[in-house]
């Protein structure tokens, strides 16, 4: 699989693509997913969501580790119900609640926390420096087919900008 097709959330054709560079730990971000959601799920195939981690992890102490333990998830096919997971659960993001949360998938605990995670530091920092390479400074961002949405993140204002019913 592509480094662009990791964490892809819709059509892995569709004609227009959304860019999120995220940090599970941001209430920003939690907030977004769903509006982020809906805007793919009701676009009937012409959107696509791409996730890219920017954990700002001075604001944020437990953002990259967050960042890994979906990581590890994603190694299973569950890197969105691992997001969901989190966003939801953004105030109990200690290692031992990962692992809790990766049992809860189905997951061993040990891959999402701890040495074996560390794994998927790599991917992480290939996010984070396509973001601060790409000057994205906070979270979250969007790219619009590589072009930055400035609008709010509304499902209204997002079809709108994105040309899609």
């Amino acid at each position: 699989m592509s480094d662009d097709a990791r964490h892809v959330l819709g059509s892995l054709d569709a004609p227009v693509t959304v860019v999120e560079y995220g940090d599970l730990e941001c209430p920003y971000c939690r907030n977004a997913a769903p509006v982020l959601r809906e805007l793919v799920e009701g676009s009937g195939g012409q959107v696509r969501l791409v996730w890219r981690h920017f954990p700002l992890f001075e604001v944020h102490p437990h953002a990259l580790t967050a960042a890994l333990a979906a990581e590890a998830a994603g190694a299973h096919g569950l890197f969105w119900p691992m997001q969901e997971l989190l966003f939801a659960r953004q105030d109990r993001l200690t290692d031992a609640d990962l692992r809790v949360y990766a049992a809860e998938l189905g997951i061993d605990p040990d891959e999402v926390a701890g040495d074996r995670a560390q794994v998927h530091a790599d991917a992480v920092e290939a996010d984070y420096l396509g973001g601060v390479a790409g000057g994205v400074r906070g979270t979250p961002t969007l790219l619009v087919d590589g072009v930055r949405y400035r609008g709010p993140i509304e499902v209204r204002a997002l079809r709108a900008a994105l040309g899609v019913a």
